[in-house]
């Protein structure tokens, strides 16, 4: 669960700032780790396609996923025409076909169960994406105690090991055979086999999360727990790239392409691991910084009764992706490029800004006293990269994730200096 992937650009309807090119701008490899993973742009962009909600999240097919589903569905058919030789075609492409969609319907069980525990603790999820790797589920924010972290970690293993149980009494109802037995009959031990992996104690595995949660609450040092299961999470990768390496190379254990395979979640794991403690670290650096220490005072504004058109000249003149939209002296709105993007070149000159802005009452805004840790979380809960800092009713600044990015990069610059 929440894994790193690709950070993309973001688009989300009532969000303040879209496909920034801020977002984009090149971070230290420690820092990249705290970009926002899994963004999403039209249809497919970092999270791919959306193919529906449950239980209100999102739940998206990555690109890599296709290919994937037709190895495993290739491999299933292989598998079945060599273990059931009287079966016909059909049945060989039958029993494939639904053993790879009742995998991924595994997966995303997992990644389900998951989420639904972090949503009782009021936790936001974003989406779950199926991709190369499995399954991730995009939580908004960590847990607060180490109870919650333990819940919504092991929440994973235990429905992986319900539908390892379900599967088996399905493979024992058709014993005499056929396609329900065979298939129910791998999904039982691939389940069973998912779920143990996962309790693997390092990171990114939900074993991983199990051992910070308890390192977390024996001795109350959230760093000091994520430290340990990110340096086991270490080891396991490199074991585990170690042993692909040797089975490509003598085609023994693994098979070639099996430990080209191994080696490759070998790596991501490792990626992950690694990213895992830098976000702590990033986030120990944010202590005690409040959005009024970093705010902008610079208020970028525009009236509302201007044209699109005019508002471009704007953009080109002033290279601001971003503004505020005041009527009256007041904050009505929030405009940017890309809201313009959506408007047709031709109704530039006839569409006001007003028409084309986000209305106030959808603009996310924070205090001068709002925390950073805790405003980050909301704007990576709420794919939102920049945000008014308003007091009372009167805006005094701006505050965006690449400003707060900076003072991380910053801050951590001038602790390694101080530790030489």
């Amino acid at each position: 669960m929440e894994k790193h992937a690709v950070a993309a650009r973001t688009q989300c309807q009532y969000g303040n700032v879209y496909n920034d090119d801020e977002c984009d701008r090149k971070l230290p490899g420690w820092l990249a780790a705290f970009r926002p993973p899994e963004r999403k742009r039209g249809n497919m962009l970092g999270t791919g396609f959306r193919i529906g909600r449950i239980f209100g999240i999102p739940i998206h097919l990555h690109g890599s996923w296709f290919l994937l589903f037709a190895l495993i569905t290739f491999s299933w058919v292989s598998y079945f025409t060599s273990e059931h030789p009287h079966w016909g075609v059909e049945q060989h492409w039958a029993a494939g076909i639904l053993s790879s969609l009742l995998f991924f319907g595994s997966v995303l069980f997992h990644e389900l169960a998951h989420s639904v525990v972090a949503q009782r603790y009021k936790i936001p999820v974003v989406s779950i994406t199926l991709f190369v790797f499995g399954g991730v589920a995009r939580i908004g924010r960590e847990a607060r105690t180490a109870g919650q972290e333990f819940n919504i970690a092991v929440a994973g293993p235990v429905s992986s090991y319900f539908l390892a149980g379900c599967f088996f009494l399905v493979a024992t109802a058709f014993a005499e055979g056929g396609i329900f037995a065979a298939v129910a009959s791998w999904l039982a031990v691939i389940n069973f086999a998912l779920a143990t992996f996962n309790l693997i104690p390092g990171f990114p595995l939900d074993g991983g999360r199990i051992l910070r949660a308890i390192v977390w609450r024996l001795t109350g040092d959230y760093t000091r727990a994520t430290k340990m299961a990110s340096v086991g999470g270490q080891l396991i990768a490199y074991l585990m790239i170690l042993a692909g390496i040797y089975s490509a190379l003598t085609d023994e254990f693994l098979g070639r392409f099996g430990g080209i395979w191994w080696a490759f979640i070998g790596w991501f794991l490792l990626s992950a691991a690694q990213e895992s403690f830098a976000q702590v670290a990033i986030r120990n650096s944010l202590r005690g910084v409040r959005a009024g220490d970093i705010m902008s005072a610079e208020l970028p504004t525009v009236p509302r009764n201007i044209t699109v058109a005019d508002y471009v000249d704007e953009i080109v003149r002033t290279g601001r992706r971003c503004h505020l939209v005041q009527g009256d002296g007041q904050l009505v709105g929030l405009i940017s490029v890309h809201a313009v993007s959506g408007i047709p070149r031709e109704e530039w000159t006839t569409t006001s800004v007003q028409a084309a802005m986000i209305p106030r009452a959808h603009v996310h805004v924070t205090s001068p006293e709002e925390p950073v840790l805790k405003l980050l979380e909301r704007m990576q809960g709420e794919d939102i990269n920049q945000m008014p800092v308003v007091t009372g009713d009167r805006v005094v600044g701006l505050i965006s994730r690449d400003s707060i990015l900076r003072v991380i990069q910053t801050r951590m610059e001038m602790g390694r200096m101080e530790g030489q």
